[in-house]
């Protein structure tokens, strides 16, 4: 595996991909690698020639009183982790190498960022993802870049980005890899003491109530979070949001009909913590 610090050097080893046939996978990353970011890295290895992996820690999708100062960071332990998962190259850049003197541009989506996360850290969160993403799809140039799941509003968003600015990348997202109590893997559970990481787990206990009751038949979407809700009152956790919306373009939802995404997210201790659960309704 070869760690890559430059834009030139990326675009180099891509282009002598390309000249001998390969497809190129692209997995973008903050680092502090997990279950949840080697499944998306065996995903990209299964399906492209070329395995390229971003490992930046975006400063412009931070607010001012959130976590990037903290956010943890230890390159040598995920430069191992990507090199057993079979990754070619980790591109490791520094903030000035992908937001060099002089830069001024933002992409900003509107409708599907006002929402959820949009609404709970800000604008400017989806515009730095958005902005990053399209940066290293210019850079890397992937035909299929792999996002997790559990970040279901972040693939929305790019989604939305390939299609409006016609960017030719396949987007494929990962389903979740959860702990054995059912916690989502996320780089912000090392931030968990004992005691909110068994709290942590009421989150997809929650979910799962949710799902059961529609599983049972229940469709208005009142009495669905009341459940989720009550399992999480259960645990002495306040959600910063609990909301159901459409799967497709996160619009508000009364009845459930289709596939209708619940969102949570939640402080737990020193994390902020979010999940989601798809739930699917049959005609």
């Amino acid at each position: 595996m070869r760690i890559i610090r430059t834009i030139a050097e990326v675009r180099e080893a891509v282009r002598e991909a390309r000249i001998q046939g390969g497809s190129v996978g692209l997995v973008p990353t903050m680092g502090a690698f997990h279950a949840g970011h080697l499944a998306l890295m065996h995903e990209a290895r299964r399906s492209t020639d070329l395995v390229v992996v971003s490992l930046f820690v975006n400063p412009t999708q931070f607010g001012p009183n959130e976590d990037l100062s903290r956010y943890p960071r230890d390159e040598a332990r995920d430069a191992a982790l990507a090199e057993g998962a079979g990754v070619d190259i980790l591109f490791a850049p520094a903030p000035a190498e992908i937001y060099p003197d002089g830069f001024a541009t933002t992409i900003h989506i509107a409708g599907i960022t006002d929402v959820l996360d949009g609404a709970s850290r800000g604008a400017h969160h989806f515009d730095g993802v958005a902005t990053v993403v399209a940066k290293l799809f210019g850079i890397v140039a992937p035909d299929i870049a792999f996002f997790g799941q559990k970040d279901a509003q972040q693939v929305l968003v790019v989604r939305r980005l390939v299609r409006d600015l016609d960017i030719d990348v396949r987007i494929q997202a990962v389903p979740t890899v959860r702990e054995p109590d059912g916690l989502a893997m996320s780089s912000r559970n090392v931030y968990l003491d004992p005691a909110a990481r068994r709290q942590a787990s009421a989150v997809n206990r929650a979910l799962a109530a949710a799902a059961v009751a529609v599983e049972q038949g229940e469709r208005e979407a009142a009495v669905v979070m009341d459940v989720a809700r009550r399992a999480l009152d259960d645990a002495g956790i306040v959600p910063e949001y609990l909301e159901l919306r459409t799967a497709d373009d996160l619009r508000p939802v009364t009845t459930l009909t289709g596939d209708t995404l619940l969102a949570v997210a939640a402080h737990v201790g020193a994390a902020r913590l979010i999940d989601n659960r798809l739930l699917r309704v049959s005609a």
